[in-house]
């Protein structure tokens, strides 16, 4: 007879934009703000009293994804990988190249080693992998019913970012089912993190 896991007190979605690749035209997330976004999600967690009895569902990349999980580890909260693409070339193209001194794939590395379950990678199909991966991700999150989600997003407010499946539709789509909305604003993280003028 197998046991029946209770179902999570909150699930906590997550999207966020990755952080800039060297020589970005238009700064989004510069290496810069890692620190004070990695401080504002575990504000945001705290503020939901996220911990043991909670699961956490996103991608991995560089940015945003891996400093939530790493604060979601941090509080005991379940987390769980979805990834729009094979592990390998999920590292290639979401993990790797981004500026700044973080070692982001050894992040990554480290992090995959502590989780309780394994990325689920989402099955190949025509279209864009990352939309449908945040289409995935949602649907994965409202099975375990709308009262029960809380959407959490880094994102600068663009309505559109660098192509398809970015943090954007992610918003986009949540809208569609609720307002219950935490948004860590880039550009707020960015003016705080300026000096005060003489």
């Amino acid at each position: 007879m197998t046991s029946i896991e209770p179902a999570p007190r909150l699930v906590l979605l997550f999207s966020g934009h990755r952080v800039d690749a060297p020589g970005r035209a238009r700064p989004r997330f510069p290496p810069a703000l890692v620190p004070r976004a990695a401080t504002a999600i575990g504000a945001a967690l705290d503020a939901l009293g996220a911990g043991p009895g909670d699961l956490a569902l996103s991608q991995a990349a560089a940015g945003g994804d891996l400093l939530f999980s790493e604060a979601c580890v941090a509080r005991g909260v379940r987390v769980q990988w979805m990834l729009p693409l094979p592990e390998a070339d999920f590292i290639a193209r979401s993990v790797r190249g981004s500026a700044g001194p973080e070692d982001w794939p050894a992040r990554f590395v480290a992090l995959e080693a502590r989780l309780a379950d394994p990325p689920i990678v989402m099955p190949a199909a025509p279209g864009d992998a990352f939309e449908r991966a945040n289409q995935w991700l949602l649907a994965r999150a409202l099975a375990h019913g709308l009262d029960a989600l809380r959407f959490i997003c880094l994102w600068d407010g663009a309505a559109a970012g660098d192509g398809a499946g970015g943090t954007a539709h992610m918003v986009a789509e949540v809208r569609r089912h609720t307002s219950r909305m935490t948004w860590i604003d880039t550009r707020v993280l960015g003016r705080s993190a300026r000096p005060a003028a003489p």
